[in-house]
């Protein structure tokens, strides 16, 4: 139960409220109908069933990355048992699954739930203003497919979008890029109709997307050769998960699946906690591991021995060993080096070799872009996010009525997407309660030290960390990624806080007058 208002929080003075137009108002309006906004929706609609609510989508369909990413073998890399929702059981016997069956998984999701009539699509939301005078956000959305404008309004806006430009990948400059001859495609935007089979395939990148487009590639291409200017932590992991599935077999789906989640939480919080103590002894392990899994003689030093220390960036994961498989059968390669050069034939690279292509991938990551790039102004001022702090990973400082889901970078994204959507509901229940409108997170020390929200070693956060948020050094300023400890600050903690603010629209407090 949560504890009294009067103890943790203080209300603030209203003001007179200009008359309101009269446009569409929902209580909630969700942005995004990805993993993160189907299970938001999902809360909302069982937690809080009174609620108006929409979600809004600038594609034309649902799915979030599982729809937008089309590129050979693309699949998660972490379990679905913890990757899915808690509420709902994976049924599949693949572990780590390809995105076809996500994609099924979370439809499901959103049509058992009834969200398919609150979800509208085409539906790109470029700007929201909020008025502390009538504790409400009036928000722009443009129609994708027609351009047109409007405007609606909502009590709480709440951003589910992911922290990565949906319409745009990262490629760096490559010199001589233009003369190349044969298509360069980044997966990001993979063509329906891409032909490589028996063709030269080079695939430039080393992370999670490269490790997984090499050995998909390599079953029908002729040839394929990964070029990575760092390497990466590579792991095999089992596609199925043994125990998750005997677990579901004896004791059925729903018992079984949250067994199987709990073990794999642990399993992972385990893994995790031995590469940050133990860091010289995990680069060891995995390369033992890596080791076995290559012919006699393979240069593993040079080409799987990254110079961070595991988990300084995430692991990659690869179901049944797939890539160094396909090393083995010498349908794949990887090369270690810089490209000096594109050619109309191919890449030379800063040793001279020359790698001979006739399809270019550039697996080389995200261009990061917070809240979906949505404009943001609280009476009048604009907000600039790296001037905020994230407050329990959830809200911004100064921002009222706002709330966002990103989920862990070293576990998998819904655990806390899940406990994020939890707490949001008892936040807007506790506001229900308390007759309260409005809360905003305020630090009681602005002076206080802060460092990057997402401090991880990517180069794709690396890239944009000046764009982004900040956290503070306490809670409830710090952004956690320790999934047990989130359970204690967003499933068991009260929602009230010292530095949560909580006031009345000024339009009520005068109607009740």
């Amino acid at each position: 139960m949560d504890a009294p208002f009067h103890h943790h929080c203080r209300e603030l003075p209203v003001s007179s409220s200009p008359a309101r137009s009269a446009v569409e108002h929902l209580d909630v309006l969700i942005v995004g109908a990805g993993i993160s906004g189907i299970g938001a929706a999902r809360y909302l609609r069982t937690e809080l069933p009174s609620k108006s609510f929409a979600i809004l989508e600038a594609r034309e369909a649902s799915g979030g990355t599982w729809d937008l990413f089309r590129y050979p073998g693309i699949r998660s890399d972490s379990d679905l048992h913890t990757f899915g929702y808690e509420f709902k059981p994976w049924r599949d016997e693949q572990s780590i699954a390809d995105a076809p069956r996500i994609l099924d998984y979370l439809r499901q999701a959103a049509a058992e739930n009834g969200l398919e009539a609150h979800t509208r699509y085409r539906h790109k939301v470029l700007g929201a203003s909020w008025s502390t005078d009538d504790a409400r956000w009036t928000v722009e959305v443009e129609r994708t497919d027609t351009g047109e404008r409007s405007t609606l309004t909502c009590g709480w806006l709440f951003c589910a979008g992911g922290y990565y430009r949906y319409d745009e990948g990262f490629t760096p400059r490559f010199e001589g890029l233009d003369r190349f001859r044969g298509p360069v495609v980044h997966p990001q935007h993979w063509p329906e109709r891409l032909d490589y089979a028996g063709k030269r395939v080079v695939v430039i990148g080393s992370g999670a997307t490269a490790v997984t487009v090499v050995p998909a590639m390599a079953d029908t291409a002729a040839h394929v050769t990964m070029l990575q200017r760092t390497p990466t932590y590579v792991l095999p992991i089992p596609r199925a998960d043994v125990v998750a599935n005997a677990l579901k077999k004896y004791l059925g789906q729903r018992r079984g699946y949250a067994l199987a989640r709990r073990k794999n939480i642990v399993q992972q919080r385990l893994i995790w906690s031995f590469c940050q103590r133990f860091p010289k002894a995990a680069r060891r392990l995995i390369r033992w591991v890596n080791t076995r899994q290559m012919p006699a003689g393979y240069p593993v030093d040079l080409h799987f021995n990254p110079p961070y220390d595991p988990w300084d960036q995430r692991l990659c994961a690869v179901p049944d060993g797939d890539l160094f498989r396909a090393i083995r059968e010498g349908r794949a390669s990887v090369v270690t080096d810089r490209i000096a050069t594109f050619t109309e034939q191919g890449i030379v690279l800063e040793s001279g070799r020359e790698l001979a292509a006739d399809v270019v991938v550039t697996a080389t990551g995200l261009n990061v872009q917070a809240f979906g790039g949505i404009r943001l102004t609280v009476d009048g001022r604009e907000v600039r996010l790296p001037d905020t702090l994230a407050y329990k990973g959830m809200m911004l400082s100064g921002v009222p009525n706002f709330a966002f889901a990103i989920g862990y970078t070293n576990s998998s994204w819904t655990l806390k997407i899940g406990l994020l959507c939890e707490h949001f509901c008892r936040l807007l229940a506790h506001l229900d309660a308390h007759g309260y409108d409005i809360c905003r997170p305020e630090p009681a020390d602005p002076g206080m030290p802060t460092r990057p929200f997402l401090d991880f070693g990517a180069g794709y956060v690396r890239r944009a960390v000046d764009s982004l948020p900040r956290q503070g050094d306490r809670m409830p300023w710090l952004t956690s990624m320790d999934y047990r400890d989130d359970v204690r600050l967003l499933r068991s903690g009260s929602v009230a806080d010292p530095e949560l603010v909580f006031s009345r629209a000024a339009v009520r407090a005068e109607a009740t007058a």
